[in-house]
């Protein structure tokens, strides 16, 4: 069973998807038996990122001519079949397709994105048909694909992800000086995505405004078209000096940031899955979540789950985990609990049964 996977993403846009790609492809190569996999990464990526059989590829993620160009790069391509993690396939073939669709925010919230990524992700009603099998990250994510686009729930198979394993609690005299260093507060109540507007970042704020004894609060991520909103409304809240900002952090600066902080508060209206969830509850960190789409599952029994239009509901459950040592401990305790339960090793079973079945 020869099966590639399509690892180009990660020189393009090494976050999100390009991660889950990376992580899926690893603990697939780790496994033992019948399983052949070829790599598929772009010119761009010097080293090979997979022990396993690695295969360049020149052309671009998202192009308008991708289809066209993958497709003769691939004509002749020595797989039974190809996993494409970032939605759409080649839809000219040898080989059977498997696709992964990580959530519907391109359809949910066309505002937040741009034009380019409309009309790539706007061919997925033909991804879809095209397909032999399609995985989503949450059961939330299925039922979105059955209301929105009317694909049978049979078509589709839920296998979740996971956080890194560098996500894990840190020695407290080491997590001091990282702080220290960057002149950035301990204790903060703690936000890391990308500032759009489907993370909430207002609610958020305007939530935080009613905790005038609240530690810091530090946002992390990538800027996006709402920085300038959010830089605005800090500034009419009267919020400036109480909130820091950590812009681009590695993966290694992010353990450190989750372990300096006090919780993770994550009201997004939308993810597909939601991995600050889960990291933040690796690292030992109490945990303030939306309650909506996918965030729910993620979430589950390990954190507190709020509505994220409801303000006054947040802010009362991030005012209860910071006056409550008993609930923060009890948080924690269930937090390491609930993300036990996901594992890369699970998630390469669980993808490699769709493939075996598949290809028969």
């Amino acid at each position: 069973m020869r099966v590639g996977i399509d690892l180009r993403l990660y020189s393009y846009r090494p976050a999100g998807i390009a991660n889950y790609a990376l992580h899926l492809a690893r603990a697939l190569a780790r496994r033992p038996g019948d399983l052949e996999l070829v790599v598929y990464q772009s010119r761009k990526t010097r080293q090979p990122l997979v022990n396993a059989e690695t295969r360049i590829l020149y052309t671009p993620c998202h192009h308008r001519f991708e289809q066209l160009a993958l497709a003769i790069e691939l004509f002749r391509a020595p797989i039974d079949l190809l996993h494409s993690p970032d939605f759409i396939p080649p839809f000219i073939r040898s080989f059977r397709s498997v696709i992964s669709v990580h959530d519907l925010a391109f359809h949910f919230f066309p505002e937040y994105t741009t034009a380019e990524s409309r009309r790539y992700y706007g061919q997925l009603r033909r991804a879809i048909a095209s397909a032999d099998a399609i995985l989503v990250d949450a059961e939330s994510t299925r039922a979105d694909l059955e209301r929105e686009l009317g694909v049978p729930p049979e078509r589709v198979d839920v296998v979740y992800l996971a956080p890194d394993e560098a996500f894990r609690p840190l020695p407290r005299d080491e997590v001091e000086a990282f702080h220290a260093a960057r002149g950035l507060p301990l204790g903060a109540i703690f936000w890391v995505g990308t500032f759009e507007g489907r993370k909430n970042l207002p609610g958020l704020l305007r939530a935080y405004a009613r905790l005038r004894d609240a530690p810091p609060l530090l946002l992390a991520g990538r800027p996006g078209w709402q920085a300038n909103q959010v830089d605005g409304l800090i500034d009419s809240l009267g919020l400036a000096g109480r909130v820091f900002f950590f812009w681009g952090p590695s993966q290694e600066e992010l353990v450190h940031l989750y372990n300096g902080a006090s919780l993770l508060v994550f009201p997004s209206f939308y993810e597909g899955f939601g991995f600050p969830v889960l990291e933040a509850m690796a690292c030992g960190v109490p945990v303030v979540s939306s309650n909506a789409g996918s965030l729910a599952e993620v979430t589950g029994e390990g954190g507190l789950q709020v509505d994220p239009r409801d303000e006054a509901a947040l802010a009362c459950a991030i005012d209860a985990v910071l006056s409550s040592p008993t609930l923060a401990s009890e948080l924690r305790r269930r937090g390491f609990a609930h993300v036990a339960r996901f594992s890369w090793e699970r998630c390469a079973e669980e993808t490699l049964a769709v493939y075996r079945r598949v290809l028969g």
